[in-house]
Parts: structure tokens; sequence; C-alpha cells
């Protein structure tokens, strides 16, 4: 397969609209940025286009899809009904990074939805991805625009990188802002539960509806401790294996000190090192990547992809990280960095030094 790359900086925003809608309506795949991160797109409605998503990416056919959709009104066709919560939950995110899922219709094929009854849809707020979206006046299906497992696109040359020669169009709107998947939540059940951290946290949910559960599966203690399980998802990103690097990474977390110390004494000439600006001087220059700053964790979340990312570049054999928890958004940061990992997670447990 052929693959046309188009710039919005340089072909226009109403061209690379036009190109999405022919790729779309003709039953193709096209990768787009949207605020979180790049997504895959194919017509949702028509199962056997959303079977070549999972083809291209190398995606299991039961980790779900989300719909994208570029207006409110389109919601109503595609479940089966609209609670009061989910009003209040679109009043206040959307558009935005937060998705929410619902009992879905029988307009929305079970390829789609992973084989579930429900269907998670969300309305991003990025002008690239709201203008394809309204040009196109179909929900989109799409996942993020990568290889299974590997880490997450956030600039068009992750996409090329890793999707040339699978899709029909890749759309290059430059670096998406936020760089972690949207928050999903369920409102299926008779509690509202959080599937995904994201962008929009838990705090913030519950600061609209008041009780939110978190899924015991996104706890770090349960991605730690069954990565070996078989998951049927409820959501996308549930896998337990999933945002991965070439080389295998394992996590530390202690104090400072201990981690710092613990990281420098494993590492050789072939490990990669991710760690934070505020740490960054304490291990050798070459093959150490700072993702950001811990007074700034929104720029950790922009980073992580990227950083996991450049040591595929690097030819690392293994990465040791730092373990990056941080309030908020610091739980999606974890959660990816978590499992990137494959709950390879080590605790320090410090010692009384002698004074």
């Amino acid at each position: 397969m052929e693959t046309e790359v188009l710039s919005v900086e340089k072909d226009g925003l109403e061209a690379v609209c036009e190109a999405c809608k022919e790729v779309f309506l003709a039953g193709g795949l096209a990768a787009f940025p949207t605020e979180t991160v790049y997504g895959l797109g194919a017509d949702g409605l028509h199962g056997e286009n959303s079977a070549k998503i999972y083809a291209a990416k190398g995606r299991p056919s039961d980790n779900p899809l989300i719909l994208h959709i570029g207006e409110r009104s389109q919601l109503d066709a595609l479940v089966t009904e609209v609670p009061e919560s989910a009003e209040r939950l679109m009043d206040a995110f959307w558009p935005g990074p937060l998705t929410i899922i619902f009992k879905k219709s029988a307009l929305v094929p079970e390829t789609t939805s992973g084989g579930l009854q429900t269907i998670a849809v969300r309305m991003p707020s990025h002008p690239v991805a709201n203008a394809i979206l309204k040009t196109c006046g179909i929900p989109i299906a799409a996942p993020s625009a990568n290889l299974s497992g590997r880490p997450s696109t956030t600039r068009a040359s992750h996409v090329i990188e890793d999707l040339t020669g699978r899709v029909d169009l890749i759309i290059d709107g430059g670096d998406v802002p936020i760089g972690v998947e949207s928050t999903i939540i369920d409102l299926t059940q008779d509690v509202p539960v959080m599937l995904r951290p994201g962008y929009i946290t838990l705090e913030q949910l519950r600061s609209v509806l008041g009780e939110v559960i978190e899924d015991p599966a996104i706890r770090r203690e349960s991605i730690i401790g069954h990565m070996n399980e078989v998951l049927h998802p409820k959501a996308p990103g549930m896998k337990y294996r999933h945002y991965a690097p070439k080389a295998p990474l394992t996590i530390f977390s202690g104090t400072e000190e201990d981690v710092i110390e613990t990281i420098r004494s494993l590492a050789d000439d072939t490990t990669g090192i991710l760690t934070v600006d505020e740490h960054r001087a304490a291990y050798p220059a070459e093959r150490t990547v700072s993702v950001g700053s811990l007074k700034d964790p929104e720029s950790i979340a922009h980073n992580l992809f990227d950083a996991l990312r450049s040591f595929d570049e690097m030819q690392v054999t293994r990465i040791l990280s730092e373990d990056l928890s941080e309030a908020d958004i610091g739980d999606a940061i974890m959660n990816r960095l978590l499992k990137a990992a494959g709950g390879s997670f080590v605790t320090m447990k410090s010692e009384k030094r002698e004074p």
C-alpha cells in the first residue's frame, strides 16, 4: 500500500480535511492528530473498515475502539441512552480528552466495539481533528496511530515510522499538545467507573459527578502483580503489555538518593536511563533522556512516548527509569510507564546510613 503524507501547514486545513473524507468514504485508513495522541481512523459504522484498523496496527480484535465525533448531535444514533451523568460530563469536558462509555445501539458493529455491547465515544478538541470529523460527517473509529504494543505516537514522524505502507493517508499536524491518551469513564454501571486515567483526573470527574470509582485493573498494584493474566479489556488501553519500547524497561521507586545510586550502579554503556530535569546531571550524558520537570507534570506527559521511542533510536539493550509519580496527571503517566515496563517495578528499601 502506498501511503500519502499531507501537512496542515503546507497543504492547508481544508485540503487535508477533504483528503481524509475521501479516504474514509472509500473505506480506507487515515492517521491524524488529536489533542492527546495521533489517531488511526476509519469509518466506524462499517465493521470491515474497523477490521482494517486492527490489521494495520496488529491489534488484538478484542481490544475495543473509540468512536470520534465532531458534533454532539451524532451521539444519539450511536447509543441506546444518554444518562444525565453523561450530559454533565459532556458539558464540563467536551470537546476534550474524555472518552465516555455508553450502551451501544445496533448501528455500531461489534467489530468496532471489540465484541462488547458498549461503545466508547469522544469529541476531540484538537482543531485539526475536529475539522476533519465535521467535514466527514460520520463517526470515525480511531485508536492511537502506532503498531500495537509500541509507544503511542505524538508527532507525525512517529506515525510515518510505524505505519508507512499500512495506511492510505497520514496528516502531519505537528506535535500533539497533551501526549497521553484520553481519560475513559464507564457510565453503564450503577456507579461511574474510571477505566483509564488521562488528562482529566479522577478528582475532576468526582467534582462533576460525585462518586466515581477506579477499576481495580488500573491501579499500580494490579498492573505490577497481574501482568501475566488474560484480560478481556472493557476499554482501549486496558491490555497490560502496552506502550513498550523495544528494550526491556524497569522502574525504580524509593528515596531520590537510593534510586539514583541504584540506577547509576546498574547502568552500563548499552543502558538507557529515563529521568527528569532535576536529576539529569546525576547520570552519564550518553543514553540518558530527561522526560521533563517534576515542577511541570504536563511536560512529562507530553514528552513520555517520544522519550521511550528515542531509546529505540539509541539501540539500548535495557532501560532503567525513575518512578515518575506525581499528583493529578501523574496517575496517567505512571499507568503508561508501568505498562511499558510490563510491570517490572522495583521498590528500594532505604537502609539507615551512619552519620
